[in-house]
């Protein structure tokens, strides 16, 4: 398919593409009435300092390994939007999809049920895919299905829980100012004084490097 779209025009929409940008399915647009504890993975990638941020929230099924829910918020502009929308319908519906499919969506993937983005505008179908696979992890972290963990890139510190220093890096942007916080968040180096002190040393080079 023609990422560009059917009219080869580079900036035209398609009409999926605007149909899930005007109307966002699975958005939260109001965190104060939402209930996060009924969902058992969340992932974040980007930044709103320097452009496109998002953010899933998942829902996985423990007896059939599907996912039941997906919710989602996203700080970016229109192909942004739609790609996270329309991520997230295609991960709930016919019953959910298996966590096993889910994690192997490719940006393609959603590329093709919005009907092409503008060439610039790719990358934020990326962002959605990656936000997915990290929602993902994050449930397996969460249930202790260390082995299923798919790692993103970076070195893997723990090869226990399968960390890597971009996890500990984005644990630190996201708050965790020391190690007891970072154990809370990602669960690495426990009961492992090697990894514990890579772990430890990473914090603090992360917290130098964006606290000073």
């Amino acid at each position: 398919m023609n990422i560009l779209g059917k009219s080869g025009d580079r900036w035209v929409y398609s009409p999926a593409v605007k149909d899930h940008f005007f109307h966002p399915q699975n958005l939260v647009d109001d965190l104060k009435g939402f209930n996060e504890k009924k969902y058992n993975g969340v992932g974040i990638v980007g930044s709103a300092a320097c452009g496109d941020m998002m953010k899933i929230w998942v829902k996985i099924d423990p007896k059939t390994d599907r996912v039941k829910d997906c919710k989602w918020q996203t700080f970016g502009c229109a192909s942004a939007i739609a790609s996270t929308s329309m991520l997230s319908t295609m991960v709930v519906e016919k019953g959910g999809m298996s966590v096993e499919k889910a994690l192997k969506l490719t940006p393609q993937d959603i590329l093709k049920r919005l009907g092409g983005l503008p060439p610039r505008k790719v990358h934020c179908s990326v962002l959605g895919d990656k936000a997915l696979r990290k929602a993902i992890n994050d449930y397996f972290r969460r249930t202790e299905q260390f082995k299923r963990i798919v790692p993103d890139g970076g070195v893997v510190i723990d090869p226990v829980t399968k960390i890597t220093d971009k996890d500990i890096e984005e644990a630190v942007l996201e708050g965790a100012d020391d190690m007891k916080k970072l154990q809370q968040k990602l669960k690495v180096g426990i009961g492992d004084k090697i990894v514990y002190k890579k772990a430890e040393d990473l914090l603090k080079k992360y917290q130098e490097k964006y606290y000073g």
